[in-house]
């Protein structure tokens, strides 16, 4: 019985702290891109970076991921501001990180972009266990007008909503 309590304790303890570590999100994403397909991929950085996310500071707005002719793949304009603690052995807030992907991978999807005119982006940052992982989507920027079309859809279906509300309908 007691091999059985201490199992059960251990894995209250790493469910209480997976609930405490950060994430970023790239909010602008959905709404200017529309999204294909997602990988996740692993991130190279610097003991100050992962400290700095930690605390959840960092920015993926203006992120995007280019594929080198050595099928490297690196992240571009994302910003993970300095560690306060960190002293002479800081990072540069905006330097280029490498991601941690396998050749067949990023073989594949480098022809796609080549091919259809897509973009990489990074669609989430997030820490799954002690390793900081990414999440990278292969996206369609939309159109002017593909933007307004969804926004008078999603009126559409809010004004549908009030109205069977108002009258004592429920929608499943």
């Amino acid at each position: 019985m007691g091999r059985a309590k201490k199992q059960i304790e251990k894995k209250q303890k790493k469910a209480a702290t997976k609930k405490d570590t950060p994430t970023l999100l790239n909010r602008k994403a959905h709404h200017e891109f529309e999204v294909l397909e997602t990988l996740q991929a692993g991130l190279l950085l610097t003991g100050t970076e992962v400290k700095s996310l930690r605390l959840g500071r960092g920015q993926l707005g203006e992120g995007f991921i280019k594929i080198n002719k050595q099928c490297e793949a690196f992240l571009y304009g994302t910003t993970i501001p300095k560690y306060e603690y960190g002293n002479r052995y800081n990072h540069e807030p905006d330097r280029i990180r490498k991601l941690l992907l396998t050749r067949k991978e990023l073989q594949k999807w480098k022809a796609r972009v080549d091919r259809e005119k897509l973009t990489i982006i990074p669609l989430k940052l997030y820490f799954k266990g002690s390793w900081v992982k990414v999440l990278i989507g292969l996206a369609k920027r939309k159109l002017q007008h593909d933007k307004r079309k969804e926004l008078k859809e999603k009126a559409v279906n809010r004004d549908i909503n009030r109205e069977v509300k108002s009258k004592g309908f429920s929608i499943k």
